[in-house]
């Protein structure tokens, strides 16, 4: 039996799967065992079980002490063209982790063995991944494994939440700096809703709300698809 030893660690995971409004991130964080051990100090775990200040005090330490780091971003009109138009936000966000790491194995890292982890959003692990793979260009120095709450079990994976979350709460701030109160963006949020009640119709072409969210369809119903239902 041949072992194989993968010197580097790709985890990566999501922010902002869920909200009405804002862009969903997800980041990869590409560590060699150096990387691990150092972050290992400063008890670096999934971004959910730390308060919004030290995700981002350990967000910069994680930049600085990757060997690379990756960032992509998913507006609500791109959430909206996946959801509506047929695909679905698990194959979209399937094409968003391979942009990730075919960003991180085309470069000079592309030779090293990398054992990639990713934080399954799919109650399916097998065929998700399934699909994941047809959107990597070149897997051949891979070893791809999906998990459900591998941020909470795998360091690498922890650390990419961390730097998804901290850009998603900057993207939601910069909202913020321009529209006004629009609470955390997620549907449950009381102040989200307030905001999507008054100002969604002025703002419905802003770009910033999901409209393929049913939160959005039963504030603002499709009056051609209502007609359409009741003839």
């Amino acid at each position: 039996m041949i072992i194989v030893f993968f010197m580097l660690t790709l985890g990566i995971d999501d922010a902002g799967r869920g909200p009405l409004i804002g862009p969903m991130i997800l980041a990869g964080v590409l560590l060699d065992k150096n990387g691990e051990t150092f972050l290992k100090k400063y008890s670096v775990k999934d971004s959910k079980m730390l308060e919004h200040p030290t995700r981002v005090k350990l967000s910069k330490i994680i930049n600085e002490s990757a060997l690379t780091h990756h960032v992509v971003k998913s507006y609500p009109e791109e959430i909206d063209e996946a959801v509506d138009g047929g695909m679905n936000l698990n194959t979209l966000e399937a094409m968003k982790c391979a942009e990730i790491i075919n960003a991180i194995n085309s470069g000079k890292y592309k030779k090293e063995k990398i054992k990639v982890i990713v934080d399954c959003p799919s109650v399916n692990i097998a065929a998700w991944r399934n699909k994941l793979l047809e959107f990597v260009d070149s897997g051949e120095n891979l070893q791809v494994v999906c998990e459900h709450k591998a941020d909470a079990n795998h360091l690498s994976v922890s650390a990419a939440s961390i730097v998804a979350k901290v850009v998603r709460e900057e993207e939601v701030a910069l909202l913020k700096k321009k529209y006004g109160d629009i609470g955390s963006g997620y549907p449950s949020d009381p102040y989200t809703k307030k905001f999507l009640v008054e100002h969604g119709n002025s703002l419905r072409d802003s770009g910033i709300f999901r409209k393929s969210w049913a939160t959005w369809k039963e504030v603002f119903p499709d009056k051609k698809q209502k007609t359409l239902d009741g003839f």
